[in-house]
Parts: C-alpha cells; structure tokens; sequence
C-alpha cells in the first residue's frame, strides 16, 4: 500500500493551521491499519484529534469497506475564508486493500467546515463530492481532455468529467489553456461549497461551469516563489478562453467583475462561465 506523508501547508498560506486541521481530520477517516476499518475505530481516531466523533459518520466514500486503506492529500485549498469560518476543499487519492489482496486506487474531494475557536479551529462539518454516475460514452471533447498530459486531475475530477455534467465551456477552455501551460486541477464540479461561500450566491462549479487550478507549469499559485507574471498570464489566457470570471492572487485590472482576488483565491485559479 503506498505511504505518502501528510500534506502540510508551504509558505505564503494566509492561514495555514486551518488547512493543517482540515487535512488530519481527513486522513485520519481515510486510512487505517490492517484491522483498523469500521465506524467505532473511525470515530476513535477522530476523537484522539480533539475533534466531535460523530463527524466520522459524515465520512461517506472516505471510509469504504475495506480492512485496510491508505490516503494521500494532493491539495488543500480554500472554498471560502472568512473571520470566524471557512471551507477547505481536500482533493484526495485513497487506495484500500481488497478481499482478493489486490489494491484498488480511487479519491475524493471533501468540504470540510471549520469555525474558529481556541486552542485550534475546530471542524463543524464534512461534505465529500458528489460526482454522479459515469456517462454511457464522454463526450470527444472530455475524451481530450482525459487523455492530455498537459491536464493534470484528481481522482474527483475525473469522474466529474465522466459523469456527463461539465459544460463544454469548461472542457473547451481547459484544452486551449493545455496549449501554452501544464494546468494542475483541484476542483471542478463536485466537492466545492454550493453557494459562493458566506452568501446564498450559487457558485458556478455545482453547475459544472468552472474548475479551479492549484498549480501553474509545477509551479504552486500559493507559493511566493511562483512568479506572479505566470499567475497573471494564466488568469489574463483563461478570460481570453472566454471565463466571465477570474479569480487568484493577482490584482488584474477588467471590465466588471471578469477579475477578482480576495483572501480564498490566493491559492488557486478560478476559472468560470456563465453557460
């Protein structure tokens, strides 16, 4: 079973020991030893966090049947960052051991809900994705999308994709911003907070009319050592790619609202359309 060590918040984070809180209380429902699998342990290794147990019981597709599994954090990034809450959206790989011996490989994304309190912010709620079920056949465009190299996605977003939900807008702009950069996804429909966080707004990736980019050619939009020019640049080809709205850790002046920053896009990308 692999092993990957628990992701851990890098510099430039506006509040890193919130994520920090958010990650733990995910791998410790996604992965367990040998004979650790099952709802008391689960809430077991939730309660040694400081942390309610019964959010164990909003664990959903983190905590399979399985006696084993293992987990790796690909990224923690914000939903929503306000004062006293916030949402973290933590993309996972998960692998479990299966009855034959085998291992089998999937992930999820999870909205995690945390308040602030002391010593630690605390979790209030979980809300892992929802992706559907797979489409009969993807359409060309998504078929490209899966097959490009220069598209990087996890596990939810992939099936995202597959199930069918994703407007062609999204898909369209992906494979044109593949052209000039190597885009690493976070988040596109399922698993992202279903109004724009502290508003009764709707947000766009429920609808499949967004994604959201964490990464830029390797390089991390949260770290300070990622050139902001790259940021810009990539934020400036996703409007030309026809995004109504951009959001990330640039000051980009527009038309509107095509281009925003606040404190929840200094981590990542937002990519959205209107249809």
């Amino acid at each position: 079973m692999p092993n990957p060590p628990l992701w851990q918040p890098g510099p430039g984070e506006i509040q890193p020991d919130v994520k920090r809180r958010a990650v733990e209380l995910v791998a410790a429902l996604g992965a367990w030893p040998p004979g650790g699998q099952g709802a008391e342990a689960a809430r077991a290794r939730v309660a040694a966090l400081g942390l309610p147990p019964g959010l164990a019981d909003q664990a959903g597709p983190l905590a399979p049947v399985a006696p084993e599994a293992s987990l790796e954090v690909v990224d923690a990034q914000y939903g929503g960052i306000l004062a006293d809450s916030a949402s973290v959206l933590v993309v996972c790989r998960q692998w479990t051991r299966q009855p034959d011996g085998s291992t089998a490989a999937g992930g999820t994304t999870v909205d995690v809900r945390l308040g602030r309190a002391e010593p630690r912010w605390t979790v209030t709620a979980l809300h892992p994705g929802e992706p559907g079920p797979e489409a009969a056949a993807p359409a060309p465009a998504v078929a490209r999308v899966l097959a490009e190299p220069r598209i990087e996605l996890p596990p939810e977003a992939v099936a995202d994709l597959r199930s069918g939900l994703v407007h062609d807008t999204v898909t369209a702009a992906m494979l044109r911003l593949a052209g000039p950069y190597t885009l690493t996804v976070s988040v596109v429909r399922s698993g992202h907070p279903l109004d724009v966080f502290g508003t009764t707004r709707p947000s766009d990736h429920p609808l499949g009319r967004a994604f959201d980019v964490w990464r830029i050619d390797g390089r991390a939009v949260v770290d300070p050592a990622t050139p902001r020019q790259l940021i810009e640049s990539f934020m400036r080809d996703a409007a030309a790619a026809g995004s109504y709205n951009v959001g990330g850790p640039v000051a980009i002046p527009g038309v509107g609202n095509q281009f925003f920053t606040d404190d929840t896009h200094h981590d990542h990308v937002h990519v959205g359309f209107n249809s």
